[in-house]
């Protein structure tokens, strides 16, 4: 097992943590934390640590990319965990994830916070927002979205790699693309621990939560935009003509193709568009379904609640939750993401003290 450390400006403490995994190779990333901290790295290299120092900061999820790049090239066959530099994970902790990933066959072992005790009020609330919505969109209960501590089998890394995300999204990112696909997600208890209020974390509230909501933000602005533009057409189309089922195939057509410019070009979009040759036609298919359900569903729940606009605004409800994990799973998914810049620079020498090239 290889102990992966990302560290962004650390104290004393990442040294110590190194040093209590002495006997565990341990790879630490510098996020491009500056000539300020270069002792703190030198104290984590002196306790037993491959350091990697990036030449500038790039943030958490590109660190972590890096260090799967480098230790897939250099060390076939290790499992990695992952760990905070901040102390706030215990070396019985990292152990325990370690212990579970040899044996269960899990794609990822997370280690999940109980939330008991004194915990800041942005993690507990954040954490508990993120698993709601979590929940939603995959149907996957995952008690600690935002964790740092999590296990990988060895076999998962070039794949860890593919996964697009730079920052505190990369995580979040990970999850729901293990949830798309399918994969096997496992938990280990650890402890909660928060040291001085969690003042050592980089997280930015406002600008990093946007980044980790994100995705889920912008698919709900296409999809309120398509529903505006569906519901319109829908309640013209009915007072023009009359014909329920003619008037939503019309409208689901126009927003549909509405949507799926707005989706490939933006909210599904990591580099390059996913290509049409194979996006539109899961879509399409993905259309067609939807359809199928929203007429079906249409028509039960206007003649249930005996209200058109009631019956529409639950359906799609019930169709944008199963859409967006579609979506992003199947329709606008890239079969390759490259590796991280650094990652590749990194694999092609033996140093792994200087500065990257990024």
């Amino acid at each position: 097992m290889i102990v992966l450390i990302p560290a962004y400006q650390p104290d004393l403490r990442l040294a110590e943590l190194v040093g209590r995994l002495g006997h565990h190779r341990v790879v630490v990333v510098d996020d491009g934390s500056g000539p300020p901290y270069a002792e703190m790295f030198e104290k984590a290299r002196r306790a037993g640590a491959e350091v990697i120092t990036l030449d500038r900061n790039r943030g958490k999820g590109f660190a972590l990319r890096t260090g799967f790049a480098h230790i897939g090239a250099r060390c076939p066959g290790e499992d990695v965990v992952c760990a905070d530099s901040d102390g706030q994970h215990r070396v019985e902790d990292i152990e325990a994830v370690a212990a579970r990933v040899r044996v269960s066959g899990a794609a990822m072992v997370l280690g999940v916070r109980r939330f008991t005790g004194r915990v800041p009020a942005r993690s507990r609330f954040g954490n508990a927002a993120t698993r709601i919505l979590f929940r939603l969109i995959t149907r996957l209960s995952v008690t600690d979205t935002q964790t740092g501590l999590r296990g990988y089998p060895a076999r998962t890394l070039p794949w860890l790699c593919r996964v697009p995300g730079d920052r505190f999204e990369y995580e979040l990112r990970l999850l729901l693309r293990a949830a798309g696909e399918r994969m096997d997600v496992e938990e280990v208890e650890i402890a909660t621990v928060y040291l001085d209020g969690n003042r050592s974390s980089h997280f930015r509230p406002v600008i990093d939560s946007v980044r980790i909501y994100g995705p889920l933000l912008t698919f709900a602005g296409s999809s309120l935009l398509a529903f505006a533009v569906d519901a319109a057409l829908l309640a013209g189309l009915v007072a023009w003509t009359g014909h329920l089922t003619a008037s939503a195939v019309a409208a689901r057509l126009v927003s549909a193709t509405l949507n799926y410019s707005v989706n490939r070009t933006a909210v599904f979009r990591h580099g390059t568009p996913a290509p049409h040759r194979t996006a539109a036609p899961r879509y399409l298919a993905l259309a067609a379904v939807c359809l199928a359900a929203n007429i079906t569903l249409l028509h039960l729940l206007s003649a249930v609640t005996g209200s058109l606009v009631t019956g529409k605004l639950a359906t799609e409800i019930a169709l944008f939750l199963a859409g967006f994990a579609i979506q992003r799973a199947f329709v606008f998914r890239r079969s390759t993401t490259a590796p991280p810049p650094a990652a590749r620079a990194t694999a092609g020498h033996d140093t792994t003290t200087g500065a990257m090239a990024a």
